[in-house]
């Protein structure tokens, strides 16, 4: 299975979400907080065309914003 990275800020419904969907399926994954970690930012906007929106999802170098279940 492919590594997943999360990039969220708190209080995303949306991030809460798609956690716990990972979670449920017993996928594991690394997340940064992009509000706390400027570097996670600039990744983040790199990775989806500069798009200010999360949850950003990069798994295996597929990148998906937003979240309305798999």
């Amino acid at each position: 299975m492919s590594e997943v990275t999360i990039y969220t800020k708190p209080g995303c419904p949306y991030c809460a979400a798609a956690k716990d969907d990972l979670q449920r399926s017993g996928t594991g994954y690394t997340e940064h907080n992009v509000k706390a970690d400027p570097a996670a930012l600039r990744r983040m906007l790199e990775l989806n065309g500069n798009q200010r929106r999360v949850p950003t999802i990069d798994q295996g170098g597929q990148v998906s914003v937003g979240f309305n279940g798999y």
